[in-house]
């Protein structure tokens, strides 16, 4: 067991409107031009849920280097952003930044009207609390990665980020995006999970009893412990990929009955 090298941070409250009666939960889709099914696919979801709320857990595009990536109107990004709108038509819709695309902006957000969501909250809904996280500053393990999160969440880091061109931010991105995958495939690698004494001083903290994350591409249900009535739990999300031509997708739906996971065709109205 790792020792926590933190106090379990603040989560932000969110109390769900009396009139919400199911939400959703999605993360790890690493939306990118190069996979277009996948992008499809989200699109008929957002467009076709009959949740009040969707929340997005991190790591929706696969990459982002900047809000004026959308900018120009054919830019994949750009798409992205008239797809949200849409859908935040029809539910309210909250995005909690990955380790993928923590550079997403409240510009973007504010034109796609999606609302920008601190990691961790703690949702109050159905009579009860939900812890909600990202989940890769759960993963202590891998210390390597921790130092990497520190840096780059940082607001002089990012600020330095952002005052490159374009086109210079891009390449950097792609150069992290190429050591992250030597680092994750590196024999010596350890498992990205979330560790378990840091989840449970998180839900404590927070007066929570469900740890809901993504980033692990692990979907699991764990009892995290069994004291409590009900007992401490995490669930982790699916990441969203083609494997062999076939899509992979799952969508965790939260209503009065509680937590179900969902094939994106049972997903859809």
């Amino acid at each position: 067991m790792n020792a926590l090298p933190f106090c379990p941070p603040a989560a932000f409250e969110l109390t769900a409107p009396a009139n919400w009666r199911s939400v959703d939960f999605i993360a790890d889709l690493h939306l990118h031009a190069g996979e277009p099914d996948v992008a499809h696919a989200w699109q008929r979801y957002l467009l076709g849920t009959p949740a009040d709320a969707v929340f997005i857990l991190g790591d929706l595009f696969e990459v982002w280097a900047g809000d004026d990536a959308a900018l120009p109107r054919e830019s994949f990004a750009f798409h992205c952003g008239q797809v949200l709108h849409a859908a935040a038509a029809r539910a309210a819709l909250y995005f909690m930044p990955g380790n993928r695309d923590f550079l997403v902006g409240p510009a973007f957000l504010q034109q796609a009207q999606v609302h920008m969501l601190p990691d961790p909250t703690a949702l109050a809904f159905a009579g009860r609390r939900w812890l909600l996280s990202h989940g890769d500053a759960l993963c202590l393990a891998d210390t390597e990665y921790q130092q990497f999160r520190a840096l780059v969440r940082s607001q002089p880091w990012q600020a330095q980020m952002l005052a490159r061109p374009l086109a210079e931010r891009e390449a950097v991105a792609r150069q992290m995006r190429a050591h992250s995958t030597r680092h994750q495939h590196a024999d010596d690698y350890q498992s990205a999970d979330v560790d378990t004494a840091a989840a449970i001083a998180w839900l404590r903290a927070a007066r929570a009893g469900t740890l809901i994350h993504g980033h692990t591409h692990r979907p699991a249900d764990h009892v995290l412990a069994g004291s409590g009535n009900p007992p401490l739990r995490c669930v982790a999300l699916a990441d969203w990929q083609l494997q062999d031509g076939n899509l992979h997708a799952q969508v965790l739906r939260l209503d009065a009955d509680g937590l179900q996971r969902l094939l994106l065709a049972e997903a859809i109205q």
